[in-house]
């Protein structure tokens, strides 16, 4: 099995586990709207649910509207992460561990999606003026840091693509 799809199952696998386990784990041990300090004033841990996206993007269409539009997206960027996932180079590591990280956290928020129609959210940042940055969970951070990773990557290899080819 070619290393990039080792690294990416690898990673997939751990997002996903990680991701599911710190639901479970909030589900158990906090009721439904709660909120508990970590850092006072800082990070706090809570229970909630988005029915909607990002920032709670159509939270507020009607549940058959939502639930059709969003499945059909999360099935779409999967396969189209595994598209891309199909076209790295048989030992591109970091494109790999990347892209495991975003297929991970979107099939991690599309368990959720089929299993209660919404999101479980629950790690709440409170930051400068107590402006309260969005609830979130690890599927989110997963995606967020795989989005990252590839844009650094595309920064750092920019120049490679463009260069001329070495004469012989």
């Amino acid at each position: 099995m070619p290393l990039k799809y080792r690294v990416g199952l690898l990673v997939f696998v751990v997002c996903v586990c990680a991701d599911q386990l710190t639901k479970y784990l909030v589900e158990t041990n906090l009721h439904f709207g709660d909120r508990r300090s970590v850092i006072e004033g800082f990070f706090y841990l809570t229970h909630v649910r988005n029915p909607g996206a990002a920032f709670g993007l159509g939270a507020r269409w009607s549940p058959a509207v939502r639930g059709g539009f969003f499945l059909s997206v999360s099935t779409v960027a999967v396969g189209i992460i595994l598209s891309f996932f199909h076209k790295l180079a048989p030992g591109d590591r970091l494109s790999a561990l990347a892209l495991g990280s975003i297929l991970g956290g979107a099939v991690g928020n599309l368990i959720d999606r089929i299993r209660y129609g919404e999101v479980v959210d629950f790690l709440h940042f409170q930051l400068w003026k107590g402006y309260s940055w969005p609830d979130f969970n690890f599927a989110d951070s997963f995606i967020v840091v795989g989005v990252a990773l590839l844009m650094l990557e595309m920064v750092a290899t920019e120049g490679d693509s463009h260069a001329p080819p070495e004469s012989a």
